[in-house]
């Protein structure tokens, strides 16, 4: 498989006569202010009877920062190669960060300092990188991050700019390969004045893969290199899997009437544009790019989200509804699982909408004139 690094390359990097030495794999890495915060377990590779699940919590998120200085944080970053289901019964090899697709939102202030330590599986067939986006570096860290299976490397940035940012596996000759199979996340740098309020917050990945298997077929998944080079997606999704964040998958996202939402959507791509749109809502508030120096936008039915970038976004909630949020390239939508729903509980609103337009609670059907 192209993805698999070959022995005389491993010795070749390692050096003659070297071994690849084990490293405790059972410890949890957590993205942190002060010590751990939404801890997230390192775990080994699924067996063949347990596939893992691989859809990120759209709710696992670091809170708002509220601080008004800089700190230093200590980041742990594990690449694990694991073997996931795209659909239900359809199992799929994923590389990702922690085990999950996307991989774990980081959550900085501008002017903070992170070392980051990124660490190899063991288990992994491969080597893995980390090229994020919201460095000042070479190859944004990943020149630098380029890890060997079993082996762990570190860097130290400062987060010099504000704005929400991609970070993605950056090997060469294989990174479209890593980010299709899993391996990106999205970094926050929020300026020093922090963020507007809202009541809820939500984290979106989107990706597309390339499987040999069009979705609904019976079976595993192989991944499909020359689908890739002719860009040809079998699924595009959000958080990994066909349809996860709905109710008939894994669920939908919560929220209440009166609310407001902010959704943080990370498109590793690696190759297609995404028009983020919420049916049944907009975007009242949308940091374009991610980009908290530019004032947002406003009332914004799509967003475009390029590979390779990201978008914040927020939406009021007047009524109650499920808002279905889909890339509005609709057969995608529609037929390879980019769709995700976050349901609205409340009271009707009809000076908003009415479903009802011809009654009324004390006067009965109205006349037409």
């Amino acid at each position: 498989m192209r993805s698999n690094i070959s022995r005389r390359e491993l010795l070749r990097l390692l050096g003659t006569g070297a071994a690849l030495f084990g490293m405790d794999t059972r410890r949890a890495f957590a993205v942190s202010e002060t010590e751990s915060r939404g801890s997230i377990a390192s775990t080994a590779a699924a067996s063949a009877h347990e596939p893992s699940r691989v859809v990120a919590d759209p709710t696992d998120i670091p809170p708002p920062i509220k601080r008004g200085h800089p700190i230093h944080h200590e980041v742990a970053l594990e690449a694990l190669e694991v073997e996931g289901e795209i659909e239900p019964g359809a199992k799929y090899d994923y590389m990702t960060f922690n085990g999950k697709v996307p991989g774990p939102m980081l959550r900085v202030r501008r002017g903070d300092t992170v070392t980051l330590t990124l660490h190899n599986n063991i288990r992994s067939t491969t080597w893995h990188s980390i090229d994020l986006h919201a460095v000042y570096g070479p190859g944004g860290g990943a020149d630098i991050l380029k890890v060997l299976p079993g082996k762990a490397k570190s860097v130290t940035f400062k987060a010099v700019f504000p704005g929400a940012f991609i970070y993605h596996c950056a090997v060469p000759g294989e990174m479209d390969v890593h980010i299709a199979r899993g391996m990106f996340g999205m970094i926050v740098v929020e300026p020093e004045q922090g963020l507007p309020h809202v009541d809820r917050e939500f984290y979106l990945g989107q990706n597309e893969t390339y499987t040999k298997q069009l979705p609904g077929t019976p079976g595993p998944r192989d991944f499909d290199s020359d689908r890739l080079l002719l860009e040809q997606a079998t699924y595009v999704v959000f958080n990994g899997a066909y349809n996860a964040l709905t109710a008939g998958r894994f669920g939908a996202m919560k929220a209440k009437v009166g609310e407001t939402v902010r959704v943080f959507m990370v498109n590793g791509g690696p190759n297609l544009l995404s028009s983020l749109h919420p049916i049944g809502n907009i975007w009242s508030r949308a940091w374009f790019m991610g980009a908290f120096a530019t004032p947002p936008m406003r009332f914004v039915q799509s967003l475009p989200v390029p590979p390779g970038s990201a978008i914040v976004a927020d939406m009021e909630l007047p009524v109650p509804q499920t808002i279905r949020i889909v890339d509005h390239a609709m057969t995608r939508a529609m037929n390879k699982g980019v769709m995700a729903e976050i349901e609205v509980a409340g009271k009707e609103n009809p000076g908003i909408f009415n479903a009802n337009p011809l009654k009324s609670p004390s006067t009965g059907p109205r006349q037409r004139g």
